[in-house]
């Protein structure tokens, strides 16, 4: 529980979220991010736990939609183990776009992975053609930004800002 540390924009998407509101969220562009813009339903959540749903009753389907991302305190080479599998079983082709959000405290080994969390990210997507955010204010950061999930949003990445903004 971070309310303490939240901005007051952050705290404010939390209550538009709860009462039903249309919510929006901009943030600052990511060198990493792919430009569009796309209307869809939003899935997803913190990426270990959508890793291991993969192939039970619960695992989520992500064609036509925009997936968001995030986690926290994994080792860089159990996201790329992640993604990986994401890929191998068709997650990130059919998506309309993709928001990663915080991926914090990443560890690495004494023998570094040789990329950051974002950049293995991007590794296996950048050959879709998809609008993609990185660095989004959601996740298990304090400036944690709600994201309605199963319902639909519009997504616009450009140059110089993100919008994300719930459709109801």
């Amino acid at each position: 529980i971070n309310f303490e540390n939240n901005s007051n924009e952050s705290l404010q998407s939390l209550k538009d979220s709860l009462l039903g509101r249309s919510n929006r969220i901009e943030c600052k562009s990511h060198v990493f991010n792919c430009l569009g813009k796309v209307d869809a339903e939003i899935v997803g959540g913190n990426l270990s736990i959508l890793y291991s749903l993969l192939g039970s009753n619960s695992d989520i389907d992500t064609e036509g939609k925009i997936l968001f991302i995030e986690d926290v305190d994994e080792y860089l080479y159990h996201i790329d183990r992640m993604m990986m599998n994401l890929k191998r079983n068709g997650k990130l082709a059919k998506l309309k776009g993709l928001i990663v959000g915080g991926m914090n405290d990443m560890n690495d080994n004494e023998i570094p992975f040789g990329k950051s969390a974002e950049e293995i990210i991007l590794a296996y997507t950048k050959e879709y053609d998809y609008p993609i955010c990185f660095g989004f204010p959601a996740g298990h950061i304090n400036n944690n930004h709600t994201i309605m999930l199963g319902v639909n949003s519009q997504l616009s990445v450009t140059k110089r800002k993100v919008i994300l903004t719930t459709k109801l």
